[in-house]
C-alpha cells in the first residue's frame, strides 16, 4: 500500500483505523475535515465521501456516536474555513497586484465584484462543491467579503454540510445493517 493510496482512499481504511487507534478518531477525523477546509493546497483530502462513510461507521461501531461526529466535525469545518478566509484576507492585496501569466489580472477583479453581490449564497453553496470547497473561502477573504456575513453563511454552510452528510450515511449504514439481518434470515 502507497502513501497516496491511503490519502486518496483515507474512507475505505476507516474501520482499520478505528480498530487501531479508538477513540483517536474522532482527532484525526477532525484534522482531516480542518486541513481540507482551511488550506486550499489540502483540497485532494477527501471531504463528501468520508463524512458518508463515516455517517455510516456511527450506525455499525460502538465508539463512533454520531451526535458527537456532527459536533465535532462542524467545529472542524467551521474553523477550518476561518482560517482559509484570514489566509485570504491576509494575502488577498498581494494576490491583486501581482503580475502572473497564470493568473490573469481581469478574473481577479471578476471573482472580487462576484464575492460583493453573490458571497454568501457561494459560501454556502460551496461546501458541497469538492474543488470549490478549497477556494470560496480564500475567495472571500481576499475580495474583502464582509467578516460577520461571511461568519453567518460559513457556519450555516458548515452545519448543514455536516449533518446532512453524516445523517445520509448514517441513515445508508442502518439500511444495510438492516438488509443483512433479512439476508441472514
Amino acid at each position: 500500500m502507497s502513501s497516496f493510496d491511503f490519502i486518496f482512499n483515507f474512507e475505505h481504511f476507516l474501520p482499520i483505523l478505528i480498530q487501531e487507534y479508538g477513540l483517536w478518531i474522532y482527532a484525526i477525523l477532525f484534522l482531516i475535515i480542518f486541513l481540507e477546509t482551511a488550506f486550499v493546497f489540502m483540497f485532494f483530502l477527501p471531504g463528501d465521501s468520508l463524512l458518508l462513510t463515516v455517517g455510516a461507521l456511527c450506525s455499525m461501531i460502538e465508539i463512533m456516536h454520531l451526535g458527537y461526529m456532527i459536533s465535532l466535525l462542524f467545529v472542524a469545518a467551521t474553523l477550518g474555513y476561518m482560517v482559509n478566509y484570514h489566509i485570504g484576507r491576509h494575502f488577498g492585496d498581494r494576490i491583486f497586484n501581482m503580475e502572473s501569466r497564470f493568473i490573469k489580472q481581469e478574473y481577479l477583479v471578476k471573482t472580487n465584484t462576484f464575492f460583493l453581490r453573490h458571497g454568501g449564497k457561494t459560501i454556502l453553496l460551496a461546501r458541497f462543491i469538492p474543488f470549490a470547497r478549497s477556494f470560496a473561502p480564500l475567495a472571500a477573504g481576499s475580495s474583502n467579503m464582509k467578516y460577520l456575513s461571511f461568519c453567518l453563511y460559513n457556519i450555516l454552510g458548515a452545519l448543514l454540510w455536516i449533518s446532512l452528510l453524516l445523517s445520509a450515511g448514517y441513515i445508508f449504514g442502518h439500511a444495510i445493517i438492516q438488509v443483512s439481518d433479512l439476508v441472514d434470515n
